[in-house]
């Protein structure tokens, strides 16, 4: 990594904050939230996509119409409304874009992909999308797999009807019987299982419902942005987060024409690497957070643990679990099935060659990529890591893995251009969706971005991680929650302490499966964990976790195949968690138990994430305790309500304790973010602050030019080594204020016992700072 700085953005985002605008919460209502972010502390409103979705979309990543804000959000006049109420709180507007793919589950509400089916070729359209027309009709997966699914179609007011779906029909071919008319169309109608092997376009990852776009045709970018750009350059946008951009096929020009086009916008990118990569020379200001999460969220795991949950896994699943091979055999199956269309039109670049081992060969390759996808220069490296494990897993493929990977170093070969985009979904699907929910050894390490084979990180390493990023990427964001996250922060927080005691969870979880067993023993373990993380939450909300995680697991039940006798035992099982009184007891006990640890390490972590060079997200809600799991949990509504009660009591003086309403962790995030906003020269460098004594290593603290963030790590050895005693923090020569409770400190030495008796974390200003900006 260079160490030369970057320039930053010509807009100064300070912080932000994540709202899921959608139906049920629209602009107008996020508008009416504008007072309260602003008293929050942060800068610039960060919302989801906003701009035309599928009907009834929770998410907005399936944009059907690029060129108007969702009606369903507000439309064009909401969004105006929301811009006036930022600009009256002083805030600005940082907005979530989808460069990669729109939504086409429903036709008629794409218009560019209705003129497509409709017109085939001939679409004014059909460059838009990634489509292979040299393999015939497109195929649409929708029908039932039944072998006479296409005899429920009917022709009704100009269109072609299956069930609730309909589509379009070419000029001059409305003519006959449902299954005769829909035999003229320039699509097909298939089997939804066929979509996986069949499908004659590119998809997000294996999303038949999301069809990839070709932003790299200039003139695609110029339709499917001009809307966005037209905010940038009215001043009424002021951040791009560009969604997926590993799925595009040439990310760097991408970025180069969308910083180009909105050359003072704060840019960062959904680029998720890999322990130890680094983020491409782009021309961004960082990506969107997750290898600051990992680096933060590491932090609280006690690194000593590690062999203690290798054996407890081994000894719950009866055998030991290679995460290397775990990883390429998910991988080499989400290239195999899941994406095997996607495969098919990459073998077929090679038509010199045997079809069958082409695909063998590329299969293999990207089931040993390292990275989510290569760019230059490290991409090299990266291809020649992949070709030597894929030679030593299948020496059988020698031969045609030294002709593809030939073509992969060809920068002007189509497979070259082609396989990156292979390679990040195949990587997102075998590891995220799909390892992470079948490795539970440790399950708060399994984290988007994260590495669950790295188990916890040293203060040392953090450290070093922070200065880089001062140097390289000050502007980059930072985030501990996200809506893409496995599990919420706090869940994470509260799991870390099981890294603390790791012979009393065995104990604990080993008694609870042998009482209540499962017949997938790793799936059990990962289902405690997640109880035990997330407890108390409501029962619904955990019958639908572990379906949604048991099927993208794949062992025992699936998306395509679904198990009912397992299902129905699985959902037993957390019956029991709630029904069973003994068993209920316990495990509410044993929640209860860590979780003044679990706080310790919540508001530890959070201050380090806000602090920290970068520029931090809160995500909605997450300024009070917030238990949720993964999508859509993690999408439910927020009470701001309390929120704001909770922050008028804060600021009427209240120094709350760090209790079970959350309001410890909102003072933290307040003050933390408002010292930011109004002090940022307080935040424009980074040193180690040394810590002294026999609890040294309990502590974290850093100097960011000023503002001095210390935190609590490993809280329950730090009690069982009798506390901070004479441990010392090394202080500034000028009187330093603690903003969290008010009191002054002097000297060059200060007890972490006085710093720390009230709460596990204190930022430090200095004190004539503090008192001007009251």
């Amino acid at each position: 990594m260079t160490d030369t700085p970057r320039p930053g953005p010509t807009t100064r985002v300070g912080s932000t904050y994540r709202v899921q605008v959608r139906p049920g919460f629209d602009l107008d209502a996020t508008a009416g939230l504008t007072d309260y972010l602003a008293d929050l502390g942060v800068t610039h409103l960060y919302s989801a996509p906003l701009l035309t979705a599928t009907p009834g979309s929770q998410h907005g990543y399936d944009v059907v119409d690029h060129r108007a804000v969702n009606p369903e959000l507000g439309g064009e006049a909401g969004r105006q409304r929301l811009v006036r109420a930022l600009r009256a709180a002083g805030l600005g507007l940082v907005v979530d874009i989808v460069p990669n793919h729109a939504g086409v589950a429903r036709p008629a509400a794409n218009p560019a992909w209705w003129d497509v089916l409709r017109r085939g070729r001939e679409s004014a359209y059909a460059d838009w999308f990634d489509i292979d027309w040299d393999r015939g009709r497109l195929l649409l997966p929708v029908l039932a797999d039944t072998p006479d699914a296409l005899d429920d179609l009917k022709v009704a007011d100009g269109e072609l009807r299956y069930h609730e779906h309909r589509f379009p029909i070419a000029d001059g071919t409305g003519d006959g019987t449902g299954r005769q008319v829909h035999d003229r169309q320039h699509y097909e109608l298939v089997s939804w299982r066929r979509g996986d092997a069949e499908l004659t376009y590119r998809r997000f990852f294996a999303v038949s419902d999301l069809a990839g776009l070709r932003v790299e045709d200039p003139e695609v970018f110029r339709a499917t942005h001009a809307e966005i750009l037209r905010w940038a350059d009215a001043g009424e946008l002021d951040g791009i987060r560009v969604d997926h951009p590993d799925g595009l096929r040439d990310p760097a020009e991408y970025l180069a024409r969308l910083r180009a086009a909105a050359p003072a916008a704060w840019l960062v990118v959904e680029k998720i690497l890999e322990y130890g990569e680094e983020l491409p020379d782009w021309p961004v200001d960082g990506t969107t957070g997750y290898d600051a999460l990992a680096a933060v969220s590491g932090l609280f795991v006690d690194p000593r643990a590690e062999g203690d949950f290798t054996a407890l896994d081994t000894r719950l699943t009866g055998h030991p679990t290679s995460w290397p091979n775990l990883t390429h055999d998910t991988k080499l199956a989400a290239a195999t099935r899941l994406l095997a269309a996607e495969l098919s039109r990459l073998a077929a670049l090679v038509p010199e060659l045997e079809r069958e081992q082409v695909r063998a060969a590329l299969a293999e390759l990207a089931a040993c990529f390292p990275v989510y996808r290569g760019y230059p220069p490290e991409g090299a490296r990266h291809l020649a890591a992949a070709r030597a494990e894929a030679g030593r897993r299948r020496p059988d493929l020698t031969a045609t893995l030294d002709a593809v990977t030939a073509r992969l170093r060809d920068p002007g070969h189509e497979l070259a251009a082609r396989f990156p985009q292979l390679t990040g979904a195949v990587m997102a699907k075998g590891v995220e969706d799909t390892a992470y929910y079948r490795w539970s050894r440790f399950v708060a390490l399994n984290e988007v971005g994260g590495s669950p084979a790295h188990f916890g990180v040293p203060p040392a390493e953090f450290h070093r991680f922070a200065a880089a990023r001062q140097v390289r990427w000050p502007a980059s964001m930072t985030a501990l929650s996200t809506h893409d996250t496995k599990r919420g922060e706090d869940v994470r927080a509260r799991l870390a302490v099981l890294s603390e005691l790791p012979g009393r969870w065995a104990e604990r979880v080993g008694d609870w499966m042998s009482r209540a067993p499962l017949a997938d023993p790793a799936f059990a373990h990962l289902l405690w964990q997640t109880a035990v993380g997330a407890w108390p939450i409501e029962r619904e909300r955990l019958h639908a976790y572990v379906e949604k995680a048991a099927r993208e697991a794949s062992v025992s039940t699936s998306w395509a195949d679904p198990d009912p006798a397992f299902e129905r035992q699985l959902h037993a099982l957390v019956d029991r968690m709630y029904d069973d009184p003994e068993l209920h007891a316990e495990l509410t006990e044993f929640a209860a138990g860590i979780t003044p640890a679990g706080w310790s390490n919540s508001l530890g972590q959070k201050l380090v994430q806000l602090t920290m060079p970068g520029v931090p997200d809160t995500y909605q809600g997450t300024e009070l305790w917030e238990n949720s799991l993964v999508d859509p949990d993690n999408r439910r509504p927020v009470d701001f309500a309390v929120r704001r009660e909770l922050l008028a009591r804060l600021d009427g003086g209240d120094r709350p304790a760090v209790a079970a309403d959350g309001a410890a962790k909102l003072l933290v995030v307040s003050r933390t973010l408002r010292l930011r906003r109004d002090r940022p020269e307080l935040f424009a460098g980074y040193r180690p602050v040394p810590v002294r004594g026999r609890a040294a290593a309990h502590a974290l603290a850093f100097d960011r030019g000023g503002a001095i963030a210390v935190a609590t790590r490993l809280p329950l050895g730090l009690a069982g080594a009798g506390g901070w005693r004479d441990t010392t923090l090394s202080l500034p020569v000028h009187p330093v204020t603690d903003l969290f409770t008010g009191q002054v400190y002097s000297g060059s030495e200060l007890l972490l016992d006085d710093l720390l008796s009230t709460y596990p974390v204190a930022l430090l200003a200095p004190t004539d700072s503090v008192e001007a900006a009251a």
